[in-house]
């Protein structure tokens, strides 16, 4: 009677096991060095071990874990009620004042400088199956930043010029206000935040050309310094077939007189 062959069992890889048994090291040793830490500060070390950038108009969503933007919000709390102390405010005795702290956190963390700790909108693209290849104009986008110096807030509109090619990418509408509140909300200057929001629509559409036009109130100005009220700040970015084509850009710029 033949024998009957038990199956082989697979051994797992040395190379592989040794490897997994490392991570889960470094991985416990690491939360071992964390314990205790504030949470900026851990946060801070997963950036430098990457060597990435971590500047005030800079996105760091990819080096912050699940639940723990409400920490970072205690941690702000924290800080912002010494701040408060500082300024010789009665946090406890003054009705107005005693959860400002917790608020002021809040608001930044998950509002007006949200654009630096969640992840890029999704950005839905459609196929150009008509071949479109005419200038379109989304806009004004209202736009509410601030001004990395101060921390004043930067109040304004946007205009967006796309010229598509007959092989670009189509998004939706509401997708061209979504990503520019999302590049808005954190502390930066106006030229630089343009610049960033017409590289981004470049890369994803990848269009012939695109323009840009920021027309702002800068409170840094009118709110503190020389405090005049009736200056704003006016910048363009013009890209592709804007820059080369004198009569395209001036179809744009003539079109958004009008609006």
């Amino acid at each position: 009677m033949p024998t009957k062959k038990l199956p082989l069992k697979k051994t797992p890889n040395k190379r592989a096991v040794t490897k997994a048994v490392s991570k889960a090291v470094t991985k416990a040793v690491s939360k071992k060095e964390d314990a205790g830490l504030p949470l900026s500060v851990v946060i801070r070390r997963r950036i430098e071990a990457q060597k990435a950038r971590f500047h005030a108009n800079d996105n760091i969503a990819a080096f912050i874990r699940p639940g723990e933007l409400e920490s970072l919000v205690d941690e702000v709390a924290e800080k912002m009620q010494a701040v408060l102390e500082s300024l010789v405010i009665d946090t406890q005795s003054d009705h107005n004042t005693k959860n400002t702290s917790q608020r002021v956190a809040k608001m930044y963390v998950q509002e007006v400088f949200n654009g630096r700790y969640v992840v890029q909108p999704t950005l839905t693209k459609f196929p150009n199956v008509s071949r479109l290849n005419e200038l379109m104009i989304v806009g004004p986008i209202t736009i509410r930043s601030a001004c990395s110096h101060h921390l004043c807030p930067i109040m304004g509109r946007i205009w967006i010029g796309v010229l598509p090619s007959k092989e670009s990418a189509l998004i939706g509408l509401s997708k061209y206000s979504r990503l520019t509140e999302w590049v808005m909300c954190r502390p930066q200057i106006q030229e630089e935040a343009v610049v960033e929001l017409a590289d981004m629509l470049e890369k994803k559409i990848k269009p012939i050309g695109v323009a840009i036009v920021m027309d702002a109130d800068h409170f840094c100005m009118q709110w503190r310094g020389v405090k005049d009220r009736d200056s704003k700040m006016v910048n363009s970015v013009m890209r592709g077939a804007f820059l080369k084509d004198p009569n395209l850009r001036r179809e744009f710029l003539s079109l958004l007189e009008k609006r």
